[in-house]
């Protein structure tokens, strides 16, 4: 046998753990994909017809012994067939599942709908997790960039009235925001024309975080009249993203949850429902599990009780080279690891192009 390191993404830490010898491997191989196949507790004599080791079903229960003394395995009841542990599915995935490819219908599925989706960022962001549910058959999460983070692409000023002014941002994330500036004192088009390219100036490539510091500092003396307009446009955005843009996460499928609750107890079921509605809760749950690519955390290698059954993948997704959100599917242990990994892959790569347009 040989020795890999192994990070544990609850302690920060590596562990050593012994590699599997190719026929426990393929056994242990074989009681995953089966039993999240099936849903039933894998027998010697069907791991022996399964798996091209030529070996007896006598051989193939004495390796599943050691296996399960070895804490990757367990025998939930008296039966002879066995189940995967969270070690189990941990070494599965680690070494075993590799590579998955969705099928050519899904893949054709997740590429039409982003070539067709000019809809706003927050119905994109909706539609990209009811989409990503269906493609994984579990309950999908996106949570959209944090606001101090996305970058201000331009900014602009127009006149309403005399008192009243129009600020609008382009952010990279290509949403658009705008709010209405009322102001104490009519103002003529000359300054807000040039209080509108002061605007632009000072507000490009800036992340949303800095606007607070971003209206200019207080003078000695009054400001000019286009200084006024750029700090009176940034306080009234500021007000506005505090008051709309908490971090957005948009939830599609969580009534599959209740579809697997045989897989879960009624009150796992309860708590991860409770979960998936609590949006700032959950993530902020889902920042701290993100790793800087695919993270995959399975039963109890969630701090959360009420994650202790599950399993949930994550992937970052980049708008213009930076990480922005994160797109994920959350579901019970017995997950088809490689359609879930392949499809959070491919929806976070598809979004984050689409962002990045």
């Amino acid at each position: 046998m040989r020795e890999a390191d192994q990070h544990d993404p609850r302690r920060g830490e590596v562990l050593v753990e012994e590699r599997l010898d190719d026929r426990k491997a393929a056994i242990l191989r074989a009681i995953v994909e089966r039993y999240v196949a099936s849903a039933q507790p894998v027998g010697s004599a069907a791991v022996a017809r399964s798996t091209d080791l030529g070996v007896s079903s006598a051989t193939v229960r004495n390796e599943m012994a050691t296996l399960e003394r070895d804490g990757y395995i367990v025998q939930p009841h008296t039966s002879a067939g066995r189940v995967p542990t969270d070690r189990g599915y941990r070494y599965y995935v680690d070494h075993l599942a590799g590579a998955g490819m969705l099928p050519a219908a899904e893949r054709r599925s997740i590429a039409e709908f982003f070539t067709s989706a000019t809809m706003a960022m927050d119905e994109l962001l909706f539609q990209t997790s009811h989409l990503l549910a269906r493609i994984s058959a579990h309950a999908a999460v996106v949570v959209g960039p944090q606001p101090e983070a996305v970058v201000i692409r331009s900014a602009h000023l127009a006149q309403l009235q005399p008192r009243l002014l129009l600020a609008v941002v382009i952010l990279s994330n290509g949403a658009v925001e705008k709010e209405v500036v009322h102001l104490d004192e009519d103002v003529d088009e000359a300054s807000v024309a040039t209080a509108s390219a002061l605007l632009a100036e000072r507000l490009a490539g800036r992340r949303l975080g800095d606007l607070p510091s971003l209206g200019g500092p207080p003078g000695a003396g009054p400001p000019p009249v286009p200084e006024r307009l750029v700090r009176a446009s940034c306080d009234a955005l500021c007000v506005h993203l505090s008051q709309h843009h908490a971090e957005p996460l948009y939830v599609g499928g969580a009534s599959r949850l209740a579809a697997e609750q045989d897989a879960f107890t009624q009150t796992t079921v309860a708590r991860l429902i409770d979960l998936l509605e609590q949006h700032v809760v959950l993530a902020s749950v889902l920042r701290e599990m993100l790793g800087p690519g695919l993270t995959v955390r399975i039963g109890s290698e969630n701090e959360r009780a009420d994650l202790r059954e599950c399993a949930v993948v994550l992937a970052p997704y980049l708008v213009e080279g930076e990480p922005a959100g994160t797109v994920g599917v959350l579901g019970p242990t017995r997950m088809d690891y490689r359609k879930a990994q392949a499809a959070v892959v491919a929806v976070s790569q598809q979004l984050g192009r689409q962002l990045s347009r």
